[in-house]
């Protein structure tokens, strides 16, 4: 990359020698500043990032900044050539100012040096300059500034067209200077409040954690899962709630033709919030070789609802469609209400499937003498763990031998862990890329009933309270008295204040965005905001801070947008464990208004060419469709709050079939209401689907910080791991 790269409208300005009269008002223009506020960026158009190598030339940003040592060696080449023109005392002199100009392009607020933050403005040719650090340079060094422009046309050329600039000290720096004093040069580069938190993920100043996104997907029916196959094609499997599964392509495109279709034999309806369907897709960690696949549906058999873990193989003509003919049923439970269905599948690091089942609905597990997720006799409300490994020609699982409660009397031995609720998203964690700390970690979001959300550590034998307690506070507080019960506590719960209906994510392992790792990202299905949590391993305490979106400069990169459709259905990662969610601005299984967005950290990014990926050849049948995306970036200069406007709403109907995601129908109400004044009137988007009628104040830029006094604050983390009284809040 040259400094010329980014805008080749001044190569083409400055290259018509016809008109020599043309280029002295050009130069000048490309001179001038265009004003903007500032952020860290590069001229390449993306944020700053920490070197692989120590820098030789522009050594002062060799920790973080926008070039690697191959760029600055090309500079170094530069700034020599140069320097051949002086002779010893020339060198002393006028080197340092040399040096220090062509050195701006690695400096983090290159960009805005450079005023290249827009890439549709033209970019100046020289970095923008203090006052009075250009008046030293000109008393100094002023005779230098064609040789600094000399790459852009004839030495002699320049050597006249600047000389107008060079003899009056006043033009000089009427067009070097920029006019901003803190992000001009040098003051930019010792400013400590610029500084202070410089390659750090940027906080608003409640300490909410600033990131982007990148729209990759849309168009989608409810998209509840996003799954990889780990075979090096980078392809990405996504799962509708109706029963379709789809194929994209490292690239964006979809593959026009089904992974999977099992739209008739799928239990759902059109309503709003309705909880049954196909709920997840899980494919065999030794997919390029077992070429097995794993789905989780709602299904209705002799008018009795169920939920079915089936198995399927791959194509023998296709690898990117399943053999529809070769299901194999795994597991079936009875369903006794149509809401609290589970729905998630993963293979633990032992290479057993794990399956997340609901206790099996209605409020409060009602059933039984201590409700289903305490009663080791059923399947309801537990976590099960079953090896699927070499079943062609035998049962279709069998049990491994280190579960723990295989020689327990009246217990099924598929019990992992049991005393949930309704567990909506949970995930492995890949462990540190370095040194591996957490590898295998289950982490799980537990729906709550009337109170608390909560993020659970799922571990072998666990008990996780329910119906007990609810968050770290008591439910049945005779059950809650139990000395029997000794129950895990989860890592974090948050009120009802914060939403209604978690929805658990991942912890972060990728490569492109280094501030990331080791966070773990969620979100809320009824409210819309997006959390994070991070664990002090020293005390194992995990911290809470909320996750905004970035406003006015912070996520103006190319493809970032800083928006999102409200309801979060579910987190993913990629094959190379960059991450994502799923979200739409209509909660149906019908409504084509799902969109796929990835999480970018603006603040720094990994060396260019580490996460370099090369994905392996997928053969297509069928045909593609390219990925175009929808949603804008909205500048939004300060957040507020709107109401929804007024509309005439039917009345839900009282059957048992009209429940929400994860919670009751007379809740899914309650809490679409409760939220209406959480969306800001700044979205300005484009509608992703004008049939669905879907309203802008579904979309999320920012949301109030509403949390409880000090709430939100990373300081206080009292609601994790801590053994405090909720009902504090």
């Amino acid at each position: 990359m040259t400094l010329w790269t980014c805008n080749p409208a001044p190569q083409c300005l400055l290259s018509h020698v016809r008109f020599p009269h043309l280029l002295l008002p050009a130069l000048l223009l490309l001179l001038q500043p265009w004003w903007g506020s500032c952020h860290p960026q590069c001229l390449d158009y993306k944020p700053p990032f920490e070197p692989r190598l120590p820098l030789v030339l522009c050594k002062e940003y060799s920790k973080f900044g926008c070039c690697d040592v191959e760029r600055d060696g090309e500079i170094s080449v530069k700034f020599y050539s140069i320097m051949e023109n002086f002779d010893h005392s020339g060198f002393v002199t006028c080197g340092k100012y040399i040096r220090s100009i062509l050195c701006q392009e690695c400096s983090p607020y290159a960009a805005h040096l450079f005023d290249a933050e827009d890439a549709n403005t033209p970019m100046r040719m020289l970095p923008g300059l203090c006052g009075d650090y250009c008046s030293d340079y000109w008393h100094q060094c002023r005779f230098t500034l064609s040789l600094l422009l000399e790459d852009l046309g004839s030495p002699y050329q320049f050597a006249n067209l600047t000389a107008t600039l060079e003899e009056d000290r006043r033009k000089f720096c009427n067009y070097l200077e920029l006019k901003d004093k803190q992000y001009c040069y040098p003051n930019v580069q010792t400013n400590a409040e610029l500084n202070a938190q410089l390659g750090l993920v940027r906080e608003d100043p409640k300490g909410c954690l600033e990131l982007c996104l990148q729209e990759v997907a849309n168009g989608l029916r409810n998209p509840v899962a996003m799954v990889h196959a780990d075979d090096g094609t980078h392809r990405f499997f996504v799962a509708e709630q109706l029963g379709y599964v789809w194929v994209y392509l490292a690239n964006g495109s979809r593959i026009d033709r089904p992974f999977l279709n099992l739209t008739r034999a799928v239990l759902t309806s059109p309503w709003a919030g309705d909880e049954r369907g196909f709920l997840c897709i899980a494919l065999h960690p030794r997919f390029t070789t077992v070429k097995k696949a794993y789905v989780y549906y709602s299904v209705s058999v002799k008018k009795e609802e169920r939920i079915r873990v089936s198995e399927f193989t791959l194509s023998t003509h296709d690898e990117n469609q399943l053999d529809h003919s070769s299901e194999r049923t795994i597991l079936e439970v009875v369903e006794p209400a149509s809401n609290h269905n589970g729905g998630q599948l993963l293979f633990d690091h032992d290479g057993y499937l794990c399956i997340f089942i609901g206790d099996g609905g209605r409020a409060g597990d009602p059933f039984g003498k201590f409700g289903n997720a305490q009663n080791k006799s059923t399947l309801l409300g537990k976590v099960l763990r079953v090896d699927v490994e070499d079943n062609d020609d035998g049962a279709p699982y069998s049990i491994p031998s280190d579960n723990p409660f295989l020689r327990e009397m009246e217990a099924r031995p598929e019990i992992y862990a049991y005393g949930v609720r309704n567990m909506w998203r949970c995930s492995i964690d890949r462990g540190d890329p370095f040194t591996g700390r957490g590898r295998g970690r289950m982490f799980c979001g537990d729906v709550g009933q009337n109170k608390y959300e909560e993020v659970d550590l799922i571990v072998k034998g666990g008990n996780y309270g329910w119906r007990a307690k609810e968050g770290f506070s008591c439910y049945d507080r005779k059950l809650c008295q139990n000395s029997s019960l000794d129950d895990i506590l989860p890592i974090f719960a948050y009120p009802h204040k914060l939403g209604k209906s978690v929805t658990g994510g991942y912890i972060y392992r990728g490569c492109q965005m280094p501030n990331l790792n080791g966070l773990y990202s969620f979100g809320d299905f009824m409210s819309g905001r997006l959390m994070s949590l991070k664990e002090n391993v020293t005390t194992g305490e995990w911290h809470y801070n909320e996750i905004c979106m970035g406003t006015d400069q912070t996520c103006r990169f190319p493809k970032l947008i800083n928006s999102y459709y409200k309801y979060i259905i579910s987190f993913a990662e990629d094959e190379a464990g960059e991450l994502y969610f799923l979200a739409t601005g209509a909660a149906r299984a019908t409504a084509r208004a799902g969109v796929i967005y990835k999480i970018v950290d603006p603040s720094r990014r990994a060396t260019p060419g580490k996460c370099s990926i090369k994905p392996s050849h997928v053969n297509i049948k069928g045909k593609l469709i390219h990925f175009h995306p929808k949603e804008e970036f909205v500048i939004n200069k300060k957040p507020t709050t709107t109401p929804f406007p007024t509309t005439t709403t039917r009345k839900p109907t009282t059957t048992t079939k009209n429940v929400t995601k994860k919670n009751d129908t007379a809740d899914y109400e309650k809490n679409n209401n409760n939220e209406k004044g959480n969306i800001t009137n700044n979205t300005k988007y484009k509608s992703s689907n004008n049939k669905n009628n879907l309203s802008h104040d579904n979309k999320i830029n920012n949301l109030p910080h509403n949390c409880p006094d000090g709430y939100g604050n990373k300081s206080h983390h009292w609601l994790s791991h801590n053994r405090h009284d909720c009902s504090l809040l």
